[in-house]
C-alpha cells in the first residue's frame, strides 16, 4: 500500500475527500496525489499525521498500528532499559491523573 492509498483510507474513514484534506491542509489541489508515486518531504508527512493523529511510520506503511501508545513513545526514549508491564501501566496511570489535574485545574 502505498502513502496515498493509506491517506485515501483515513480520508475515507472520516468522510472527507483528498481534496478537502488538501484544503484543510493550506495545499494546492492535486498536491497529495503525487503520494501515487513520490515519497512525501518530512514537513508534509508530519502535518498529515498530526491531522490524522496517527503515526508517521502507519502513514509510510512501515507498522500497521495507527497510533503510538504514548507508553511506546517513552519506552523508546529510554532504549536500553528494559520496561515491565507493570512499570508501563504505572505511565499510563500517571498519564492519566495529569490529565485529571489539567482538568480540574481548568475548571
Amino acid at each position: 500500500m502505498t502513502t496515498f492509498d493509506t491517506v485515501k483510507k483515513l480520508c475515507s474513514e472520516r468522510k472527507i475527500s483528498i481534496n478537502d484534506l488538501e484544503e484543510a491542509l493550506g495545499y494546492s489541489k492535486n498536491t497529495l496525489y503525487r503520494l501515487k508515486t513520490q515519497t512525501p518531504g518530512a514537513d508534509k508527512l508530519r502535518a498529515i499525521a498530526d491531522y490524522f493523529d496517527v503515526s508517521t511510520d502507519y502513514l509510510l506503511g512501515r507498522t500497521e498500528k495507527k497510533y503510538l501508545d504514548d507508553t511506546d513513545t517513552i519506552a523508546a526514549h529510554h532504549e536500553g532499559e528494559e520496561w515491565t508491564e507493570e512499570e508501563l501501566e504505572e505511565i499510563k496511570r500517571f498519564k492519566e491523573f495529569i490529565k485529571l489535574k489539567r482538568t480540574q485545574q481548568g475548571d
